[in-house]
Order: structure tokens, then sequence, then C-alpha cells
């Protein structure tokens, strides 16, 4: 099985081979691919045939496929996950679609993983077949009460399992990071389930939210990817100094990335 060719831990799109329909039509080649992916993948998913290899693959065909678009993706930072011998909770802000469809690919090669997402992505005609067969963790977003509880039991039974779990405490997708937004629910299932956090800095506005259907935006090739892990960290007491570690990295990193934008 093909996986992503990591150099240095390090990953870097480097082919420029981009058709000239997919110059002027972006939006439209890449949506087409990822519908015959989606609909690939649920067949099997229905048929009990989608685990966790054939995850990784259609996640990877999704990223291609945002290269073919013209799109430039670099990922770092693999080491300070692929080597743990214990689950982690992964901790990111949340920019856009593009990180729930890529982030398998990344990941799932070295860790099962799964995601805390809003239950309404399991409701989505098709796509529906493909999350359910991940066992996500979901939550309504209606309760926070009973969100937290759902997250702090979901999450500890399947870390517990092996299992490493994908949350974005932010909630709303969103271009910045705002600290008061930028909830702790991740440092608290970690220190309850004695498993280290690894924050995640995105940047994936590449891919737009859209007018009508959030989730299905522009595609905008000249927008870089950008994916950046940070060093596990192990939660002591009640966790301030490692929440406000995460918020560091990742406005540290984006602060970076916007500043490589404006040169």
């Amino acid at each position: 099985m093909e996986f992503l060719n990591f150099k240095n831990d390090s990953y870097e799109t480097s082919f420029d081979k981009v058709s000239l329909l997919a110059k002027i039509a972006p939006s439209f080649i890449f949506y087409s691919k990822l519908l015959s992916i989606v609909f690939k993948s649920s067949s099997k998913a229905k048929r009990l045939k989608y685990d966790n290899i054939e995850w990784s693959k259609s996640s990877l065909d999704v990223l291609h496929a945002l290269e073919r678009t013209g799109i430039k993706i670099k990922i770092e930072g693999i080491e300070n996950f692929k080597n743990l011998n214990v689950p982690c909770v992964f901790v990111a802000n949340h920019m856009s679609t593009l990180e729930t469809f890529v982030l398998p690919a990344i990941i799932q090669p070295f860790k099962n993983v799964t995601f805390v997402v809003k239950k309404s992505l399991i409701e989505y005609p098709v796509f529906k077949h493909v999350m359910r067969s991940r066992e996500p963790i979901t939550v309504s977003r209606d309760n926070p009460r009973d969100d937290f509880k759902t997250v702090m039991e979901g999450g500890t039974e399947r870390l517990k399992a092996g299992r490493s779990i994908i949350i974005f405490p932010q909630g709303i997708r969103t271009t910045t990071l705002d600290p008061k937004e930028f909830n702790t629910i991740g440092i608290k299932l970690a220190h309850r389930a004695n498993v280290p956090v690894v924050p995640i800095a995105l940047k994936t506005n590449a891919w737009g939210n859209g007018k009508y259907l959030r989730d299905f935006g522009k595609i905008d090739p000249s927008k870089k990817v950008h994916f950046a892990f940070g060093g596990p960290l192990w939660i002591k007491g009640r966790g301030p100094e490692e929440h406000e570690k995460i918020i560091e990295f990742i406005t540290s990193k984006l602060k970076e990335w916007n500043s490589q934008i404006q040169r």
C-alpha cells in the first residue's frame, strides 16, 4: 500500500503537474474526484470492508486530489508522535473541512486514530457510512455538559483500547485562533486517560467554507496547506501550563505561515 513519502519526518508536495482544466476550474476537478472517493469508500463501509488501511488509502487519495489542483502541502513534526508507544490525544485548531479528510493519511499509518465530531457528520448522505465505520465520538454541540461527558467516557474507552483521538477544541472552523474559544477538553481527556497530548497547528484555508454548504467551499491553489505536529505533552495537575504551550505552538506557527505569505 502507498503511504506518504516522508523524508526526515516531513513531507512537501514535489510535483507541479497540473492539467489545464484543473487550473481553470480547480473546485470542479477536486469535488468530482472527491465524490468518486467518497462513493467508493461508502460502498466498502456498507459491506464492512472499510478498515484502517482503506481509510488511510482514501484519505491519501483526497490529499493527492488536492495536489492535482495545484495546492502545495507541507507536513512537519511526524517524529513527535510516530514513535510514541502509547496512544495520544491530538489537539488542533480547526480551519476547514480539509483536515477531517487528510489527517488520517498522515496519522493512521503510525497510530490507530479517530475523531471527536459533530453528530451531523455521521448523518451526511453517503459519507455517514464512512464516518460511522471509524467509530468516532459524536457530540451534539447543543448541551455542553452532555458533550463533555460523552467525550470523557468515549475518549477514555478508546484510548485505553489503544486508539488515539483527534479533537478540535475551537468547535467552529476559523482562520484565526482565539485562546478564549480554545477549550481544555483535550487536556482533560488526556489527563483522565493518562496519555500525552500532541498539538497540531494547521493552515488549511485552501479548502474554503461554502456559502450554502459550509463543508464544500472554493478550492484555492494559491494558498499553501500546512500541518505541524508539536512535541508530546504529559499533563500535570489540571494542565494550565500544557494548555498555554499548545496555544503558543499553534499561534506561533500561524504567525510564521502568514508572514511567509506577506513576503
